[in-house]
């Protein structure tokens, strides 16, 4: 162990007597190294934040469930046959009610439809939503609706189709005062009055564009279904059943359920196919996933030839200080020092000058991460630190090998002569 300290203590010594004697050759060397790992890192980085960014603007999608549409999202499949599918007919409020009912491996069911930009008004002022949802009562128990201000719908509103309304946050700044309670005071949707119940909390942007809830507006689905079209020729309507992971891993036996359920209140016969689609959420992550993916092998790519490039620099400079420091060698083996001895020096020595120029590299990343980009939020996870601290370090044995094991084996009486 001493022995480790030693060598560690000495090979630091020497690496910034090499930085301070010749720095900018050496900074030249490293910066390979450094540009390196910052391409690798920074790709790294980024491809890690915009896969979080994109995967938390699907976040409404929710999680543990599946999707009952007339469309699968096989979209990517040449043998996608939309003309068959859309023959399909659309989920409906009778087969929700129907599912709620017998499903008994879900923790929820609801059904829900949605148009696109609508115009609203209060009083004298008006405002557009980037979308009005037909939602019923379950469904705050699958998505996440979080209220500020007011309350979610009842029951009975739903099941009746009550004109109320729950408003996003940023509907809510645009049409009223925001000391202004908007609770009870009514909003003109298509000319029709809706009594505003709650306002849901602020969620900020959304990478992929829009404003997530923050500028869209919840009416019972009932109350949807009165001013909308919904199915053949109108809003497309989509059930979504939530199960439970931990208990059905996959949840494979909801989906088995699921499906025989809807064959049986469809009429299906046994050899029939189905003319529904069960959609997961998690396709469209694993989409994502293999984009991001690509983008990483480029990353590694690209950052690869400046690594190899800095390995190099790191092998001119371990080549040189080896010619300068040979009667030392000669010295230190005629005084006793063993073989290993002077290689693990000089490994340790091209290490860790290879690692100041990845910590140089993973500083530029830091400084990147400090730019405000907006709904992108850049970070450096700890993962990808110890994996630029990693490859520097790895690089820095490959490039002291060769110059190590010549130092090593130096003939101690040449050596002393050499001077």
């Amino acid at each position: 162990m001493r022995l480790i300290i030693r060598l560690i203590k000495e090979s630091i010594i020497f690496a910034f007597n090499a930085l301070i004697a010749n720095p900018v050759r050496t900074l030249l060397s490293l910066l390979g190294v450094t540009i390196g790992i910052f391409t690798i890192i920074a790709v790294l980085s980024v491809v890690d934040s915009l896969e979080k960014s994109v995967k938390n603007s699907f976040n409404f999608l929710g999680t543990n469930n599946l999707r009952v549409e007339k469309w699968p999202w096989d979209f990517d499949n040449p043998g996608y046959e939309w003309w068959k599918f859309w023959k399909r007919p659309h989920p409906t409020y009778n087969e929700y009610l129907f599912l709620k009912k017998n499903l008994k491996n879900a923790d929820a069911v609801e059904i829900y439809a949605r148009r696109g930009d609508i115009n609203l008004k209060y009083l004298n002022n008006s405002t557009v939503s980037d979308g009005i949802n037909g939602i019923v009562y379950d469904s705050k128990d699958v998505g996440d609706y979080d209220i500020s201000i007011g309350r979610f719908f009842t029951e009975d509103e739903t099941i009746k189709g009550r004109n109320y309304v729950i408003i996003g946050y940023k509907i809510y700044k645009e049409l009223f005062d925001q000391s202004f309670d908007p609770i009870g005071k009514k909003i003109k949707i298509k000319g029709i009055n809706f009594l505003i119940v709650g306002v849901i909390e602020e969620q900020g942007e959304s990478f992929v564009g829009g404003d997530s809830f923050d500028r869209q507006i919840f009416i019972p689905f009932n109350s949807f279904k009165k001013i909308y079209r919904v199915g053949k020729k109108g809003s497309d309507a989509v059930i979504i059943v939530k199960g439970n992971s931990d208990i059905d891993p996959g949840l494979v036996e909801l989906e088995y359920e699921l499906t025989g359920l809807l064959r049986a209140q469809r009429g299906i016969k046994p050899l029939d196919e189905e003319n529904f689609a069960i959609n997961r959420p998690e396709y469209l992550s694993n989409i994502i996933g293999g984009v991001f993916d690509v983008l990483t092998v480029a990353g590694w790519i690209i950052g690869s030839f400046s690594i190899f490039v800095g390995g190099f620099g790191i092998a001119n400079i371990m080549f040189v200080s080896v010619k300068e420091r040979v009667p030392i060698i000669g010295l230190q083996k005629s005084l006793g020092a063993k073989n290993y001895f002077i290689l693990l020096q000089f490994l340790f020595e091209s290490s860790i000058l290879s690692l100041i120029g990845g910590l140089i590299g993973l500083f530029f990343v830091f400084l990147i991460t400090l730019i405000d980009t907006g709904s992108l939020e850049l970070t450096i996870s700890f993962t990808n630190i110890i994996l630029g601290v990693s490859i520097s370090s790895i690089i820095g044995l490959l490039a002291g090998m060769l110059p190590a094991i010549f130092a090593s084996r130096l003939d101690p009486v040449e050596a002393i002569r050499s001077n």
